[in-house]
């Protein structure tokens, strides 16, 4: 593959040719049947990937749907009634772009938490905020901390604008903070990113342990505080929120326990500079009429969101039990899925995650050893639970 060196040119060069390019820019041309895709060199470097393949990618490969959907820590209780009629009429209204500001599910998120409005900024889910805070906060060749095998959302993100990841290991199945310290100290890094509780192992920390590591992180350093599973979690997991702290952003969502995946709709709390900077950068209109009527009716109703946390606790308790039954060690979880030890290694998880794919559950698990010794198993409603005990039981008598 040839490289283009894009030389300095004359101002009246520069008109006689309209396509040259900056002093010093580099391209890398890929080569089609007609022409060259002129990409950037960044671009050029990186892998054709994604962070996941889709269920339904997996279904088209299997050539039928799954019979329980239970790998993409969706929700199996769906929205509430509330939201659904609010997202019904506002279908209404959906030849109109969504409020740019999401003005009214902000002011009622600020009246929930105790924060202003203009501390909380909307965005089209977690990924989308992610995303931002990485444009936001990192360039090509900045050090960025993470956790091996934690969101990979977030790992995407930080590659795709050419900033370095530095990742640390977990420590007996939980994100390690004081690990996650030392390597920001020793990169200098502006951004590190935690999850509590955190995926793909459902642990989680206590709020003074969090908040230990906030109060610690360095100047210059933002601290991503990933709290999508917040709802599920024991009381005590959460620090109280102090948006005054330019330090750190706490991010949350509408997917996990409002059961809005699909719809695509989350926040982020965090310091007035914090989020002015994210609206420098962000897609003003990416939070479509829907998502925001639908969060909106969501927040109004309190009963139903309680609902489903406790059938997940509940869920949660029918794996333990089952995996215990047949022998096997499920993890503690503050999530909406559990992750299930298999006593081995991540071939031995593999391949049961593949007899089960056969089988038409659709769950995944962790990517990185040791924790992949472990299958990820989303809470399904009763009967998705019943039918993933029959075959995780059937399935596992022929490896």
């Amino acid at each position: 593959m040839r490289r283009l060196q894009c030389a300095p040119i004359s101002p009246t060069k520069a008109i006689r040719k309209r396509s040259a390019q900056p002093d010093k820019c580099r391209r890398t041309p890929i080569l089609t049947q007609k022409t060259e895709i002129r990409f950037t060199d960044l671009v050029a470097s990186l892998p054709a990937a994604v962070p996941f393949v889709g269920p339904e990618t997996l279904e088209r490969r299997r050539g039928k749907p799954f019979d329980a959907r239970l790998g993409a820590n969706e929700s199996s209780f769906g929205m509430s009634p509330k939201a659904v009629q609010a997202l019904t009429e506002a279908a209404t209204r959906g030849s109109w772009y969504g409020d740019a500001e999401s003005w009214p599910v902000r002011e009622k998120l600020a009246k929930i938490h105790g924060v202003a409005p203009d501390q909380i900024l909307v965005g089209a889910g977690i990924d989308a905020i992610l995303g931002n805070t990485v444009r936001m906060m990192a360039g090509p060749g900045t050090p960025v901390v993470t956790s091996l095998g934690a969101y990979p959302t977030f790992n995407y993100h930080v590659s795709g604008f050419g900033a370095a990841l530095n990742p640390v290991p977990f420590r007996n199945d939980h994100e390690d903070p004081e690990a996650l310290l030392d390597k920001v100290r020793e990169t200098d890094a502006p951004l590190v990113y935690f999850s509590n509780p955190n995926n793909p192992m459902g642990t989680w920390h206590a709020a003074d342990v969090v908040q230990s590591l906030i109060d610690r992180i360095p100047d210059g350093t933002v601290l991503v505080l990933d709290e999508a599973y917040i709802e599920f979690a024991p009381e005590g997991t959460a620090p109280a929120l102090d948006p005054d702290n330019p330090k750190v952003l706490r991010m949350r969502t509408f997917s996990k326990a409002h059961g809005m995946a699909g719809l695509r709709i989350a926040y982020t709390i965090g310091h007035r500079d914090l989020i002015t900077g994210l609206n420098k950068v962000r897609n003003h209109f990416e939070v479509n009429v829907l998502a925001q009527a639908a969060a909106l009716a969501s927040l109004n109703d309190p009963d139903f969101l309680a609902s489903v946390v406790a059938e997940v606790a509940r869920g949660r308790d029918d794996y333990m039990e089952l995996a215990e039954r047949l022998g096997y060690k499920a993890i503690p979880s503050a999530t909406n899925f559990v992750s299930i030890d298999l006593g081995r290694d991540g071939d031995y998880a593999r391949a049961a995650l593949q007899a089960l794919d056969a089988a038409g559950i659709f769950v995944r698990m962790p990517g990185v050893a040791p924790m992949d010794r472990c299958i990820r198993v989303t809470v399904g409603n009763a009967e998705e639970r019943r039918l993933f005990a029959d075959r995780f039981e059937s399935v596992m008598k022929t490896l």
